[in-house]
């Protein structure tokens, strides 16, 4: 397992090293959607994050590479969204301020960046971190979806 996160000018260089991997583990912190980058005052970091999975997930080193999607910090995000309109990221949100509906939208504003859906799986899970118990879920599940992947490759699902 590696992580490749970083600023925009470390991430060219590693993404070819990767070819042929069974998954790809991404993580996006669900309670950035109001916040910029570090780097870049005018880049939303919701945005960035969509444009960095945007081109891992449809790069062509990754053509058949399923995608385990972790929205994190589910626990901010729900705190946060009820006094910072997702519409500050999303001006076209129509949906309520409650956890569910905007979780839902953003989840979505992800899955639907997957242009290869006939061949390509993105499975998303919302995470807290800090909440062992979830964590301990979610690995769980993402153990059966790389031995799933891993049986499918070898005929044997």
């Amino acid at each position: 397992m590696f992580d490749v996160g970083g600023q925009r000018s470390e991430r060219k260089k590693w993404i070819h090293c990767f070819e042929g991997v069974t998954a790809i583990i991404f993580c996006v912190a669900l309670s950035d959607y109001d916040l910029v980058l570090a780097e870049d005052e005018e880049m939303n970091r919701m945005h960035e994050s969509m444009k960095l999975f945007d081109s891992i997930c449809n790069n062509k080193w990754f053509t058949r590479t399923s995608i385990i999607l972790f929205l994190n910090k589910k626990d901010l995000f729900e705190e946060k969204i009820t006094r910072s309109p997702l519409t500050i990221c999303y001006p076209e949100y129509t949906g309520g301020s409650t956890y569910k509906e905007a979780a839902d939208y953003i989840q979505c504003q992800f899955e639907d960046l997957n242009k290869r859906k006939d061949i390509k799986d993105i499975y998303t899970h919302r995470t807290c971190a800090t909440d062992t118990k979830n964590v301990e879920f979610v690995f769980d599940a993402v153990t059966d979806v790389i031995i799933k992947i891993n049986l499918t490759e070898i005929g044997l699902y």
